[in-house]
């Protein structure tokens, strides 16, 4: 059987990533992602009224135009966990397929919620849950396995296409994760038993190949955390802490942090609304009973006019906007835009790295300057990654053995890096390690 390995997006930037794999005559989709930075660009830019083409044009999402030349046809669109660079795309190009979108029980909801919001393009697709240890018959010749993995999006899988002929393995968010602060470790036990059974090619995130050793656990950040965090214990200033929405783990950690010391935690934001919601209604995850959300703008607006009157020192806010992006709830604060005031003395937690573009640094970079001004203490890299370090890149290619890898999920310097560091472990350039650009295609042999 024919396997060609199709780079649609995310092989030349970190974002809107898509790969197709082609196993004879018929066609696998893994994710169809977002790249958030090209929208934030067009500061008028509503994704939900804009059409494909448009996005594309603008190289926001993938341009699967190329899979008109690519032969066979689309069995199943596979997505292994909730981040909007992987399902973002989906109510813009789902359509085009005759195929099931399949996903874990937590990414299907957070699909379901994109397609609801969609307003230009009708997403008629079967919306299939598939969790962690189970397996889905795509056809006679392939079955789709997710194995359980960690990242920082809870419900992350490792997905597994087997054929006739060996196992295609794409790694697409991962970090090897042994202690986490929610769900299980990976199943190191059923990747060494699928490296056993014969693996023809790994599809592979590169983002921090260059990062050297393990990646460390999201204990070591809900440590950080709780020791920034209740070093003000008696402190009546305000405690702000700002990390991604659809990091349940920290946000977890944060407001546990906060019900401890006696102030009362606060999602603000309508993607902390919608994350933590989802999260809690799939029972997934336990808040305190303390804990507040509110996502509409109004709502907020209120919410924060009473924090002044009651007093800072009883809440802590869990906020949007570390990025620096317009119109989040940080953003709002910094620039006076809210009836909340930053005055001397009061803390800003940022738990959460900076995503590296230059766009996302300079937003940032001026959120901090404008707190700054206003007397705020700063408090940064409160943060661990969610993306697997070189060392975890080492032990993920010996407990498979693939015979192919293609790296992905990154710029040239990133993709680049992984074939210096494959070459390493024995593996050969346009051998058996495959540079591709969005796209590009190899065969494999």
């Amino acid at each position: 059987m024919d396997i060609e390995i199709v780079a649609v997006g995310g092989y030349n930037e970190v974002g809107r990533n898509m790969t197709a794999v082609r196993c004879g005559k018929e066609i696998v989709i893994f994710d169809m992602g977002i790249r958030l930075d090209q929208i934030m660009i067009h500061e008028d830019a509503e994704l939900e009224n804009m059409h494909s083409l448009d996005l594309i044009e603008m190289k926001a999402i993938p341009d699967d135009t190329m899979m008109n030349s690519v032969e066979g046809s689309v069995k199943a669109i596979v997505c292994t966990h909730g981040h909007l660079d992987h399902i973002g795309a989906i109510p813009k190009l789902a359509h085009r397929y005759n195929a099931p979108i399949i996903g874990s029980p937590y990414t299907v909801e957070l699909i379901k919620q994109q397609i609801q919001g969609e307003q230009k393009f009708g997403v008629n697709n079967k919306v299939q849950v598939l969790r962690p240890g189970n397996r889905f018959r795509i056809s006679q010749n392939l079955t789709l396995e997710f194995v359980r993995m960690q990242h920082s999006i809870i419900d992350t899988v490792m997905a597994v296409l087997h054929t006739r002929d060996g196992a295609i393995v794409y790694a697409n968010d991962f970090k090897l994760d042994r202690t986490p602060v929610i769900g299980d470790p990976p199943d190191f036990a059923r990747l060494r038993q699928i490296g056993k059974e014969g693996v023809i090619a790994l599809i592979v995130e590169s983002t921090n190949i260059d990062d050297k050793g393990r990646c460390p656990s999201e204990r070591i950040a809900r440590d950080l955390v709780r020791d920034t965090m209740t070093s003000y214990e008696d402190d009546k200033n305000a405690i702000i802490v700002s990390t991604f929405s659809s990091h349940i783990s920290r946000i977890k950690t944060i407001a546990e942090c906060a019900h401890e010391m006696g102030r009362k935690p606060v999602l603000l934001g309508r993607s902390m609304e919608r994350y933590s919601t989802t999260a809690e209604q799939l029972k997934l995850v336990s808040f305190p009973p303390t804990l507040s959300v509110f996502g509409n703008r109004r709502t907020v607006d209120r919410t924060l006019r009473q924090m002044l009157k009651t007093g800072k020192d009883k809440f802590v806010p869990i906020v949007t906007g570390h990025q620096g992006e317009p119109g989040a709830i940080l953003t709002r604060i910094a620039r006076g835009d809210t009836p909340y005031r930053i005055e001397k003395g009061d803390k800003i937690l940022f738990s959460a790295k900076v995503i590296p573009n230059p766009m996302n640094f300079g937003q940032r970079h001026l959120i901090e300057t404008l707190l700054r001004m206003k007397g705020a203490r700063i408090h940064d890299n409160l943060h661990v990654s969610g993306h697997a370090y070189r060392e975890d890149h080492y032990e993920l290619i010996h407990l498979l053995n693939p015979r192919h890898i293609i790296p992905s999920h990154g710029d040239i310097d990133m993709t680049g890096g992984y074939v210096k560091f494959a070459e390493g472990c024995g593996y050969t350039l346009n051998n058996d390690i495959h540079l591709l650009r969005n796209g590009q295609r190899v065969l494999l042999k």
